[in-house]
């Protein structure tokens, strides 16, 4: 039996070109295995075979969709692939992004199978999952050495058009397809079985899981900003120069607390971005431009808010979990009502 033929896709850090000062690379490709490649070989053993790369970097795949896709279908089309991987990308949004929508051209339009991997906050996961087969993935490349034979595994069958059972069977994340089977135990027994399980505080997986919506009352709106104080916080990763408490650029650990009492605007040569996800160049050459100090010193001239607190607090929102941004939110929270802050501007990017 001939091995079966793959495309594999990865951005340019995966390619080992580099990190986001290169992620405007064109799209090219490559022969044979390339990074994660590597591991999903090793996974394939003598299945299947990656014939070609194709690599892309994350900026000029989402700033050039058309362009990116045209380039990277001919590229595809060309291999004549059993199955086309994209990834895996964790919680890379960009990355995450680019990957399903490439995954979702080579389906629709050279009619090939594919697959990807993500973590399921990522936000190619909603995107993308009722569109194609995406594997659960942990949130960062840690993660690489789980996701890749679980991958290989689901793409094996793919591209070998055999059936795909369900989602908590073959690790890929639900994507809305119900479909009947017939279980071995009758539903009272396992019913049973899950009740005793929970009583004695052992794990336990419900076969219909309940959503869980994060519900935030909001507060009454600010009548008059002419008598308090406002914050500034943002997930854009603004920093002193040097970024002095080394905030990761993807998938923060922490966050900083800035003084900016006497700063009227953030400049280049004293404020910076540590974020990974977005072109840092425009915010490297005025910081106000993700955080607005320079406009807040303004409104506080002309009366229209009290004052502008004197710190802000940073972070990078680029594949931060959404349990360490609520952890961070919560100590920042607190320590604005104690300084008395009403109301907060927070800013992304």
């Amino acid at each position: 039996m001939s091995k079966f033929r793959v495309v594999h896709y990865i951005n340019q850090f995966y390619a080992g070109i580099g990190g986001e000062e290169f992620a405007d690379h064109k799209p090219e490709v490559r022969e044979g295995v390339v990074g994660p490649g590597m591991a999903l070989a090793g996974a394939f053993g003598d299945k299947a075979e990656i014939i070609s790369t194709v690599v892309c970097g994350d900026s000029f795949f989402n700033e050039n969709v058309a362009e990116a896709k045209k380039t990277i279908l001919d590229m595809v089309k060309k291999a004549n692939p059993d199955i086309f991987i994209a990834g895996p990308a964790f919680n890379a949004g960009r990355y995450g992004v680019a990957c399903g929508t490439i995954c979702e051209a080579v389906k629709e339009e050279l009619n090939i199978p594919v697959i990807t991997g993500m973590f399921e906050e990522n936000p190619g996961t909603d995107m993308f999952k009722d569109k194609m087969y995406i594997v659960a993935t942990k949130p960062s490349a840690a993660g690489m050495r789980d996701a890749i034979p679980v991958i290989a595994a689901l793409a094996l069958k793919l591209a070998g058009k055999e059936k795909i059972g369900a989602s908590v069977e073959e690790g890929y994340l639900p994507n809305n397809t119900r479909v009947n089977f017939f279980e071995k135990e009758r539903g009272s027994r396992r019913a049973v079985d899950m009740l005793i399980k929970k009583m004695a505080g052992k794990p336990f997986v419900t076969e219909y899981p309940m959503p869980d919506f994060d519900r935030v009352e909001p507060n009454p709106a600010v009548n008059d900003f002419k008598s308090i104080t406002v914050a500034l916080v943002t997930s854009g990763g603004i920093v002193p120069k040097g970024n002095p408490d080394h905030i990761e650029s993807s998938s923060a650990s922490k966050y900083g607390e800035y003084d900016i009492t006497g700063v009227n605007d953030l400049t280049a040569e004293t404020y910076e971005t540590a974020h990974g996800g977005y072109d840092p160049v425009y915010a490297n050459a005025d910081a106000d431009r993700v955080l607005p100090v320079d406009v807040m010193r303004d409104f506080e001239r002309e009366g229209i808010i009290g004052k502008l607190h004197n710190k802000f607090y940073t972070t990078v929102g680029n594949g931060t979990s959404t349990k360490s941004s609520k952890q961070f939110a919560a100590e920042y929270a607190q320590k604005l009502k104690n300084d008395n802050v009403q109301a907060v501007i927070l800013t992304s990017t």
